[in-house]
């Protein structure tokens, strides 16, 4: 885990504010594997009576672009991609590779309606995920030259979904951001 990185601290108040054990993962060396090198996990979450959950954060901003707003973006690359499924396989069948989306609501609209937002330290974020062979099922060539990749709009909107719905029940913010009198969520 990147201490500096909001997205991944936000990410780390929120499992212990709903009371989910994880384990950060120090990302500053590549594993090696029998596969070659291995980018790691971000977090290892462990909820009880439940998978273990092998998260790499993305962060982004909901809107992102000052000019034109863009909702929605989940780009990531191929190489998380595979690892976070290598990394599944290493985990066995009671693991479940996902990409965390955590988006910092800047704007009116948001990804999850407010009483599902996180605050934390003056910002609203929304915790999504998709799994990763979910992913891989649709996604598109982003870049070619830096290997990116990203699902069209439609198609990660029915795939993501709270990350809460891979937690025990009952699991939600201690600190809503509806508690800073923010909007609703939106499109």
């Amino acid at each position: 885990m990147l201490r500096r990185n909001h997205y991944e601290t936000a990410f780390a108040a929120y499992l212990q504010a709903i009371c989910v054990p994880y384990v950060a993962v120090n990302e500053q060396r590549r594993s090696q594997s029998p596969w070659g090198s291995l980018k790691s996990v971000d977090f290892v979450v462990t909820p009880a009576d439940a998978q273990t959950l092998l998260v790499d954060v993305k962060g982004r901003q909901f809107p992102s672009g000052a000019r034109h707003k863009q909702y929605w973006r989940n780009w990531t690359t191929w190489d998380d991609l595979r690892s976070l499924a290598r990394w599944q396989d290493q985990f066995g069948p009671q693991a479940l590779a996902l990409l965390g989306f955590v988006y910092e609501v800047t704007g009116e609209r948001a990804p999850l309606p407010a009483e599902e937002l996180f605050a934390f330290r003056d910002r609203r974020y929304a915790m999504l995920a998709v799994p990763v062979a979910d992913y891989v099922r649709f996604a598109r060539t982003l870049s070619p030259k830096w290997q990116t990749v990203s699902l069209p709009t439609a198609r990660f909107r029915e795939a993501a979904r709270p990350l809460t719905e891979w937690l025990p029940t009952g699991a939600l913010p201690l600190r809503p951001a509806a508690a800073l009198g923010t909007a609703a969520a939106g499109n």
